[in-house]
């Protein structure tokens, strides 16, 4: 393992490869030219991505902080998600996950912003929303998106896919919108 890589064993099991890693230390940079900071509001991650961005010795300079909500609940009390967006859409889905990233944003106040709430398993899938199904939001400054995906793997690997994902979207936005 190089000298700038470094394992989550506590969460996943599995050393943080050198992909990650290195996507980890662009993200730093890009967040940092901007002097932007970055918030996450996880769910199925459970505070990975936000325990992967503070391995990173330094982080402090552009990683504010997470609010890990994973229940109902704490989606609604902390992220000021609507009753109604979870009665009609439930937990994974487009319109909780832009109304996490949105909550995350007003409630930390970052410029960057993901949320992640997703079906790790290997129980909670149905027909129409099966394991490995993943919901994202994205709020940079004034623009915000959702995503969904479908990971494959055991529970740790949808996870771990998940927080990929997440860093590459953010690097591919602040690379296109310089």
């Amino acid at each position: 393992m190089r000298e700038q890589d470094f394992q989550l064993t506590g969460i996943f099991g599995v050393n943080l490869e050198t992909e990650l890693s290195e996507s980890l230390h662009a993200l730093a940079s890009l967040l940092k030219q901007r002097y932007w900071r970055l918030g996450s509001a996880e769910s199925c991650t459970g505070g990975g991505l936000a325990y992967a961005c503070t391995a990173l010795s330094g982080s402090s300079d552009w990683f504010e902080g997470s609010i890990v909500s994973y229940s109902n609940a704490m989606k609604i009390n902390l992220l000021g998600v609507p009753v109604e967006t979870l009665k009609a859409f439930g937990a994974v889905s487009h319109e909780t996950a832009e109304a996490m990233v949105r909550g995350l944003q007003t409630a930390l106040g970052v410029q960057a912003a993901v949320s992640i709430t997703g079906i790790a398993g290997p129980t909670g899938g149905t027909a129409n929303k099966p394991v490995g199904t993943v919901c994202f939001g994205f709020a940079m400054d004034k623009n915000t998106w959702t995503d969904i995906q479908y990971f494959h793997g055991e529970r740790d690997e949808v996870r771990r896919q998940s927080i990929i994902y997440a860093v590459s979207q953010i690097i591919k936005y602040l690379r296109e919108n310089k």
